[in-house]
């Protein structure tokens, strides 16, 4: 196409003679103006502007408004992107927000979970102790008693045996014991 066109240019400024004629007068007179050569450049620039717009600037025109329509398009994935992002980015940080609220739950349940077991083993042990105290006690009295119970054996086996001395006659042992027995009891009873 565009060898086309210089030809015509050609073709157009060969055929002229007149052209020729002003052509070596213009080589000499550049800044004269020439009807002539006036008339032929604007045709030339006209047919050529007729050319241009039919055959180049339409597909030009369409491939900048292709590229402009391209570009924008891309401008609103970006965007659309950029919102897609954001939201992702917001619903992440509410998550992380919901999974620290999830864990501080789960720590203050087990610290209230451990203070209740502490407590538990706390009273489990004070009822243990209780108990044990309670069983020491038991056994305490129950060791005075079999104390007492040997004690008063034993001192009514000394009172017989120092009232023989004195009465120098053996007197009976059960119905002595029993006598003693009986005594201590007595006594026991005034003193309690």
């Amino acid at each position: 196409m565009r060898a086309s066109l210089l030809s015509i240019a050609l073709l157009l400024g060969s055929a002229s003679p007149a052209f020729a004629a002003e052509e070596a007068t213009t080589k000499t007179d550049l800044l004269s103006p020439h009807g002539g050569l006036m008339v032929w450049t604007l045709a030339i620039f006209i047919l050529l502007f007729f050319i241009l717009s039919r055959y180049a600037f339409g597909p030009i025109t369409r491939a900048v408004e292709a590229r402009e329509q391209a570009l924008q398009d891309a401008i609103d994935q970006a965007k659309r992107d950029r919102e897609e992002a954001a939201r992702v980015l917001a619903e992440h940080r509410t998550q992380l927000e919901g999974a620290r609220g999830e864990a501080q739950k789960i720590i203050a349940e087990g610290r209230a979970v451990g203070e209740k077991l502490r407590a538990e083993m706390i009273e489990e042990t004070h009822k243990q102790q209780q108990d044990m105290l309670e069983r020491a006690r038991r056994e305490i009295s129950h060791e005075r008693d079999i104390a007492i119970a040997q004690i008063r054996e034993e001192a009514v086996d000394l009172a017989i045996a120092a009232a023989g001395k004195v009465i120098e006659k053996n007197l009976d042992d059960s119905a002595n014991r029993k006598l003693v027995e009986g005594y201590l009891a007595s006594a026991n009873v005034r003193g309690n």
